[in-house]
């Protein structure tokens, strides 16, 4: 389970990672980050709490509803297994793209710790 302070909720907040973020596609994810310090955004006050925030997407072209809540389920696993070893100021979106829902857990996480390290958004 992802703990609360590392969701996004708000929409404004999927759109600006989508919009202003960097975005990476893999075989079955596309990766959208958007680090505290890409912000262009100066009207918006940058007030954070917790850690990296995630996000998902699993759009009906990923299968039924059984489906897409195993996979937003395996994919919040995953989340919540990078958390530590990002900056507190990381917005990340998921989009499952429909292989994932055959794809097996592992090799989601290698495509997402692939996409977030190609992004730039490790601590390391």
């Amino acid at each position: 389970m992802l703990p609360e302070p590392f969701r996004l909720h708000r929409r404004t907040d999927f759109s600006r990672t989508v919009r202003q973020g960097r975005r990476i596609g893999r075989r079955d994810l596309v990766v959208h980050v958007l680090l505290h310090d890409d912000r262009t955004d100066t009207q918006t006050p940058a007030i954070r709490t917790g850690g990296p925030r995630f996000g998902l997407i699993v759009s009906k072209a990923v299968g039924p509803a059984v489906v897409r809540h195993r996979v937003a389920r395996r994919l919040r696993h995953i989340c919540a297994s990078l958390a530590g070893e990002l900056p507190d100021g990381a917005d990340i979106v998921i989009r499952a793209l429909p292989g994932a829902a055959d794809a097996p857990s592992a090799e989601l996480e290698r495509q997402m710790r692939s996409g977030i390290r190609k992004l730039g958004a490790t601590d390391s």
